[in-house]
């Protein structure tokens, strides 16, 4: 008997995935292409509240699994509320998959992750628009512009 000792690549991408749309399932599934098994991090509410000065318009729980509904998508969770490196921690990713608008440092990131012991490949997906409406911010705007 012939077994596969071939170690599965774990890919980690993170974010606050708030209204769904193509620029997400294109992040999404680029992740994907780069390993085995794709664990998708979901910012919590409190984080977005810090990170865009707003709340999210959808709750974090309801993000939670529509991003876990997604075909390139192996595993989705909640993030962690005061350190978002401890989420890595428990993951163990081979790679980290950072979307074109994240605001980390690719090398800051290693930086971190080399202090705690962490050494995943860190990959930024290129920017691609897909349509007028990929991103969370523009479909905001639309809707905002109908209701005048």
């Amino acid at each position: 008997m012939v077994r596969n000792l071939k170690k599965k690549i774990r890919v980690m991408a993170s974010g606050v995935f708030d209204l769904l749309h193509t620029g997400h399932l294109f992040y999404l599934t680029e992740c994907k292409k780069l390993g085995d098994e794709l664990t998708v991090v979901i910012a919590r509410d409190s984080t977005v509240k810090k990170l865009k000065n707003r709340p999210p318009i959808i709750p974090e729980t309801n993000r939670l699994q529509m991003v876990q509904a997604l075909k390139p998508v192996d595993e989705a969770i909640l993030g962690s509320e005061t350190d978002p490196l401890e989420t890595v921690e428990k993951i163990k990713p081979n790679i980290i998959a950072l979307g074109p608008d994240q605001s980390w440092s690719e090398t800051e990131l290693e930086v971190k992750l080399k202090a705690r012991g962490l050494s995943p490949k860190i990959v930024r997906i290129e920017k691609r628009e897909i349509s007028q409406l990929s991103s969370t911010s523009k479909i905001v705007e639309k809707i905002l512009k109908r209701g005048k």
